[in-house]
């Protein structure tokens, strides 16, 4: 039977854990805790082994960054859903290790083939695996997919924010749940920490930038050496992103470049490295023949393109696997892809198939929306709300930004004042509905629910309040200004009649 140890962490807490070994990570032995509140991962490298620089960027994460970023902000605590951060270290048979709190229920499946293990974000993120193996209830909607691409993405921008890299982040380092939406970044004691202290590892195949793994063979003290950072981190970041929404990698195309299979992965993968839906360079175009069923539709670009994903996330998409791929600093940034992923949510519409596995696709602006996932067109009167702002007083611009109306959707603070936005600092206030759209006795209203400044801008010009409790028809070209403070958006409506 497993005995409890009980040891003093490097706080002066106390720390007890079974000396019973319960998982394997790449360099660390996991252990649990009776509570079950929290584990104890040790390094498999002796602590005498260690460099002094190596103990001391482990003090600097547990000590002065955690402090940083949960202690230190008002939203300290909305990142503790977001990051598994360890909180202390501590010193056993000769090895250290790090205590790191226990992964939330929801990370974990529940009934099903893999009852009871983590959701490793690799099951969502491989068509073939999604299709083989995870049970439908357990693959969320492709909306859903969208929410966990914001988490993630939320996550590395304030840990860039912080002067931090995480070095390594794959599938493999982040537990997703697409059923609610949610992901947790975990390995986060393999940062990268500003100061001499080189990163443990080069990363996880599949998501090694491409300078990274043109120079691993080079020594870690050579000047041309690319070692991981916040630039290689957000060419992993587009990857995750891609692979979340479209269930292929980027780069994993038709094209072999050597023979040898690890020279033409280090190719592939590093100085020849291009994306395959490249539109102009169709050398690494995906062959659908070598495709095993089990990874169509998903597996074709040509039946599922990544300008299904929008216009916001397109461009970011050109610059990260084109323009950026080979030149870091022209890569899109975290809060960049964070924005763009939020705006899309605004154009997304439920697939009138109820057979549909995806549930939602993005509006592509067109006079027949059509599903891109099952081919269902939308049929009947579909609303677009045109947004405009005024940069000076009386004066409303196009925003290049839509809000996408369907029944019973919800309106928010961060779509009525554009000096609000939707991310971790939002009030508990302005989380709270607008008004919201419905589809009564044969047309689309949209209801103001606590607005008290919300006019509709008549013809002549002048304008005729919506009182809270109110509605306001959405017909072609309707003036709908939500509100009338500093930052409040005009919407222009837009029918599509299909």
């Amino acid at each position: 039977m497993a005995q409890i140890i009980k040891i003093k962490a490097n706080d002066g807490s106390d720390v007890e854990f079974y000396d019973e070994m319960k998982a394997q990570g790449g360099m660390k032995d996991v252990y649990f805790s009776p509570s079950k509140q929290y584990v104890v991962a040790f390094y498999r490298k002796p602590l005498k082994e260690l460099k002094a620089s190596e103990k001391d960027r482990l003090q600097n994460i547990v000590g002065i960054y955690r402090e940083k970023i949960f202690s230190t902000n008002s939203d300290g605590s909305y990142w503790k859903n977001l990051f598994a951060w360890p909180e202390k270290t501590v010193e056993w048979n000769g090895k250290i290790g790090v205590v790191v709190p226990f992964y939330d229920k929801k990370f974990f499946f529940a009934g099903g083939p893999f009852d009871g293990k983590e959701k490793n974000g690799k099951w969502f993120a491989s068509a073939k695996l999604r299709n083989k193996f995870l049970p439908a209830d357990q693959k969320g909607t492709w909306l859903s997919h969208i929410h966990v691409c914001i988490k993630i993405a939320r996550a590395m921008r304030r840990l860039h924010a912080a002067g931090l890299a995480h070095s390594d982040l794959s599938y493999n380092n982040v537990l997703v749940d697409p059923v609610s939406g949610n992901a947790c970044i975990i390995d986060d004691d393999g940062l990268v920490v500003p100061g001499k202290y080189p990163p443990d590892v080069v990363g996880t195949p599949d998501f090694i930038a491409p300078e990274v793994m043109e120079t691993k063979g080079l020594s870690l003290d050579d000047p041309k050496r690319k070692l991981p950072s916040r630039l290689t981190d957000l060419h992993a970041l587009a990857v995750l992103i891609y692979m979340y929404l479209l269930y292929r990698h980027p780069l994993r195309g038709g094209k072999v470049w050597d023979l040898d299979p690890a020279k033409d992965e280090e190719m592939a993968m590093g100085a020849k490295a291009l994306f395959v839906e490249h539109p102009t360079d169709k050398t690494n175009r995906v062959k659908i023949n070598d495709l095993d069923k089990s990874q169509l539709p998903q597996g074709d670009p040509s039946k599922l393109p990544y300008t299904i994903c929008g216009p916001y996330l397109k461009p970011l998409f050109d610059r990260a696997f084109i323009d950026g791929l080979h030149n870091p600093s022209a890569r899109p940034t975290a809060q960049e892809w964070e924005d763009a992923l939020v705006k899309t949510t605004d154009l997304v519409q439920p697939c009138q198939n109820p057979q549909c596995e995806a549930h939602w696709f993005v509006f592509d602006n067109t006079t027949k929306p059509r599903c891109p996932f099952c081919g269902k067109e939308y049929k009947g009167q579909l609303p677009v709300l045109n947004f405009y702002y005024a940069p000076s007083h009386g004066r409303f611009m196009s925003e290049n930004y839509r809000l996408m109306v369907y029944d019973k959707q919800t309106l928010y603070m961060w779509h009525v004042n554009r000096n609000i936005g939707a991310n971790e600092k939002t009030s508990a206030e302005d989380k709270k509905p607008a008004g919201d759209f419905h589809f009564h006795n044969g047309q689309w209203i949209l209801i103001n629910r606590r607005i008290p400044d919300m006019y509709e801008i008549l013809a002549d010009g002048n304008k005729k309040q919506i009182s809270v409790g109110g509605f306001v028809p959405l017909t072609e070209g309707r003036k709908i200004l939500l509100s009338a403070k500093d930052g409040g958006r005009l919407v222009i409506v837009q029918l599509v009649n299909n």
